[in-house]
């Protein structure tokens, strides 16, 4: 079987995780990861689910100002992360065809900002953090072929004579293709503003995918789906998680609310799939539940001396959910052997955890702890009950089970021979 993925399917993979766009987003998110993990410990470091803990800074800062500095460092990372997106994504496309990235970087944050929302308020957090990652992926794309094309064009160049510094004739060189473009993007929100009476347009998206999505929560084939879309993704390099997440927060908020309604009115809570759900039974120590193949690591490859470093410096970032260490460095990237386990572990988990809340056996997710908390921990807090803790800890042992066989499989693959082994002792 691995034979036959890696002479079949990784060949595909590859041409798929070559291809130019999703090289660009891949590494649009790479970019930015060091400050998705600096968001991530504040985020952390604010909610922090251990009481003594809490109180003991809300009794020396009882208005919770000790908070500002996690509050601070959230709103330069998670809070701009769209911003962000559309110009590294915008960057890197624009190298890739040998063009001015810095000038389409430039061009593509500033179209993605005529989607923005501005007035009184100025732009929004859903316009500026996570929930304008889809949007922002759609417009750095779109504005950056169009800024590529049209600088291609000898007639849209604007000349400047000898001895006027790169950097100023790169800029009159942009100019024009930069009006056409910005001023294009700039348009179609016009008309989509005004013709459709659409004053917020990242809004209205969200609340047009909203509906069904809140349909679909009910659902075995969705919860699937949601599982496998951000894992799939990861083995591409592409960051899954960021990706799917403004759509799990279409659905988060209404479906917290109808549970707790239907939970304090005596009735079954209608939503079991919802943003705690996965986090507390799912993306244990990140997608993929890798919380589990680092203990997979530590059972069966500790003598692996590339699985073992990878393992011991990922164990930290993992036990809070923060796997992009472990995901780069052994790598489960374009991995013929660990992608089968990365996909079939979150799937296997929301099964169980699915039909485990469907038949009564845990409380639904009602309460919304922050992604970071440690596995079990947070089964015990989105559920209210230690059912829920019990059931992080089962699924997490059956993820052991399912990365073991994999491990030794890719422990053997990457082992040196003792010719190798003896060459390296010279």
């Amino acid at each position: 079987m691995f034979k036959f993925l890696e002479e079949k399917f990784v060949p595909v993979a590859s041409r798929i995780g070559s291809q130019r766009h999703l090289v660009a987003i891949r590494d649009g998110f790479i970019a930015i990861m060091p400050l998705t993990i600096v968001g991530s410990l504040a985020v952390l470091i604010n909610n922090l689910p251990i009481d003594f803990y809490q109180n003991a800074l809300n009794s020396i800062w009882a208005d919770g100002s000790w908070k500002q500095w996690g509050g601070n460092v959230w709103g330069a990372t998670f809070a701009i992360l769209s911003l962000l997106l559309a110009f590294t994504i915008s960057y890197n496309l624009a190298k890739s065809y040998d063009k001015d990235g810095l000038s389409a970087a430039v061009i593509g944050l500033s179209a993605y900002m005529t989607f923005g929302t501005f007035g009184e308020g100025g732009l929004t957090g859903l316009t500026t953090g996570t929930g304008g990652i889809f949007v922002a992926i759609i417009v750095s794309l779109l504005s950056t072929e169009l800024f590529c094309r049209l600088s291609g064009n000898s007639k849209l160049l604007i000349k400047m004579p000898e001895g006027v510094p790169p950097a100023v004739a790169k800029s009159f060189a942009a100019l024009l293709p930069a009006i056409i473009t910005i001023g294009l993007f700039g348009l179609v929100r016009t008309i989509i503003s005004l013709g459709f009476d659409v004053p917020d347009i990242i809004g209205s998206f969200y609340a047009t995918i909203q509906e069904p999505f809140m349909g679909l929560t009910n659902s075995w084939t969705a919860a699937l789906i949601l599982a496998f879309i951000p894992a799939f993704l990861w083995t591409l390099g592409v960051h899954g998680a960021n990706i799917i997440d403004p759509f799990m927060q279409t659905i988060n908020a209404d479906a917290i609310a109808k549970n707790v309604a239907a939970l304090e009115a005596g009735n079954a809570a209608p939503y079991i799939v919802n943003k705690p759900f996965f986090d507390a039974f799912v993306n244990m120590g990140g997608s993929g539940t890798t919380i589990a193949l680092i203990i997979a690591i530590f059972i069966i490859a500790r003598k692996n001396k590339q699985y073992s470093t990878v393992g011991k410096l990922s164990a930290a970032p993992g036990l809070f959910n923060i796997n992009e260490p472990l995901l780069f460095g052994l790598p489960i990237v374009l991995n013929p052997i660990l992608l089968i386990p990365f996909i079939l572990t979150p799937m296997v988990n929301v099964s169980i955890a699915y039909f485990a809340t469907k038949w009564g056996m845990v409380p639904a997710a009602t309460v919304v702890a922050p992604w970071t908390t440690p596995p079990i921990i947070n089964g015990f807090l989105v559920t209210q009950s230690w059912k829920g803790a019990v059931l992080s800890l089962v699924l997490i042992v059956v993820a052991v089970l399912i990365y073991l066989p994999f491990i030794a499989m890719a422990n053997r693959v990457t082992k040196p021979n003792p010719t190798e082994q003896a060459a390296d002792g010279e």
